[in-house]
């Protein structure tokens, strides 16, 4: 579609996919899913301010849509491609503008993508960069075939540089997204065994992952490599690289998990490229401070708790364990791990792994939540749901502990953070 009408001229756009926070003026798209059908709402947004509403071809006007705001209501085979298409036009509109910082060649969209750490790396990478430039970055985890469009929709002629995380479980979902933002550069944090059941396989994972390097190939982009990694050796093969080393954790950080310390190399060598010294850079990583219940260390009245809770999959679950391990050896360690889920075939032997490693470092004091752990035959108390375990802390609440608690995101562990 000519989104030229709209764009034309604008170096600011506002669009918006829920009548609950729509702005005046604003273009609004009715998605629709399974379980919610925006087009039940695009008279309504007409009617609190929108300038345009997107809606499906196949979808029946109302009288009073069609008497009202004729010229106003833009029908189209597909909203959700719609939205895609125009952020696409409207980041090649935007990478057309002069940047702002007169030291960049253009402006930039830098994609990042991996199994573990790609949302740190992401808050990390735009903490470094935002100390000289103006950069937008995905807020959240708008990730996906809907959040990264948004992202992009965001951007102003004020910004020079973003920064699109990048999320997937099945094959073809990083093909699709960075074929709409179009990156110059890009960087996959990792590949590990998550979203299996998606994936099929590990070679599944890597496949997908390396579709962001698979256009960068294509159209002479870059990327940003930990070349510690053999797999991402491989993958990267023929593609212009710039490399850092995975190091060790530095100190004076808000983060947990020396996991975490490959994150930080990848953000302070993206902006050693981008001209942002490395004393500046350090301050940047050591300001940041996690959210989300990602990597964080909270102290109570009567434990320390290392929330990551955000997500698991059998990668992540290791090191964060390994590290929990290493770094408060000398402590009483609790363990608290929910499912992994979106494992399909795999799921038992992964969680058994789990299992096996608490076992093998002699762990005692260990809370099991979920059926997949519920299943795996062991000495550990497990409970079949969340609800389950949030009855039994409440009887048996440990202090002077610190308690790792990890587990996908379905299993909302956060719940547990209060009653600890």
């Amino acid at each position: 579609m000519d989104w030229n009408f709209l764009i034309k001229n604008k170096t600011q756009l506002s669009v918006s996919t829920d009548t609950r926070n729509l702005t005046k003026g604003c273009v609004f798209f009715a998605l629709h899913g399974q379980t919610f059908n925006g087009n039940l709402f695009a008279l309504q947004a007409l009617e609190n301010g929108a300038e345009y509403v997107v809606v499906d071809e196949d979808i029946p006007q109302t009288c009073s849509m069609q008497r009202s705001y004729q010229g106003r209501i833009i029908r189209v085979d597909n909203t959700l491609l719609a939205l895609q298409d125009l952020a696409r036009t409207w980041r090649q509109q935007w990478a057309q503008l002069t940047p702002v910082d007169n030291t960049l060649n253009h402006k930039t969209v830098i994609a990042i993508t991996g199994t573990n750490g790609k949302t740190t790396t992401k808050e990390l990478t735009a903490a470094v960069l935002a100390t000289r430039y103006h950069v937008l970055y995905t807020q959240g985890n708008l990730n996906n075939q809907i959040g990264v469009p948004l992202t992009l929709l965001r951007l102003t002629g004020q910004h020079d540089i973003a920064i699109i995380e990048m999320g997937a479980s099945h094959p073809g979902d990083i093909r699709e997204l960075v074929n709409i933002a179009m990156p110059d550069a890009g960087l996959i944090t990792n590949v590990g065994r998550a979203h299996l059941q998606g994936f099929g396989s590990f070679e599944g994972v890597k496949q997908t992952k390396g579709e962001l390097y698979d256009y960068l190939r294509q159209h002479h982009g870059f990327c940003f490599r930990n070349l510690d990694n053999t797999h991402l050796q491989d993958m990267a093969a023929g593609l212009t690289t710039i490399g850092y080393h995975t190091g060790t954790m530095i100190e004076g950080t808000h983060l947990t998990g020396d996991y975490n310390a490959e994150n930080i190399q990848a953000a302070i060598t993206i902006g050693k490229y981008f001209g942002i010294e490395q004393p500046t850079a350090l301050k940047a990583v050591r300001d940041y401070i996690p959210t989300n219940n990602r990597s964080q260390v909270v102290s109570t009245n009567d434990n320390t708790l290392i929330v990551d809770a955000y997500n698991a999959n059998p990668t992540s679950m290791q090191a964060a364990l390994k590290s929990t391990l290493k770094t408060y050896k000398d402590q009483q360690l609790m363990f608290i791990l929910g499912d992994m889920l979106e494992l399909g075939q795999y799921s038992v032997t992964e969680h058994q792994n789990i299992v096996n490693m608490l076992e093998e470092n002699k762990q005692n004091e260990v809370l099991l939540v979920g059926e997949h752990f519920a299943a795996i035959p062991t000495r550990y108390r497990t409970f079949n749901n969340t609800t389950q375990l949030v009855q039994y802390l409440k009887a048996h609440k440990p202090t002077r502990h610190t308690i790792l608690i990890k587990g996908s995101r379905g299993m909302k562990l956060e719940t547990l953070i209060p009653l600890l």
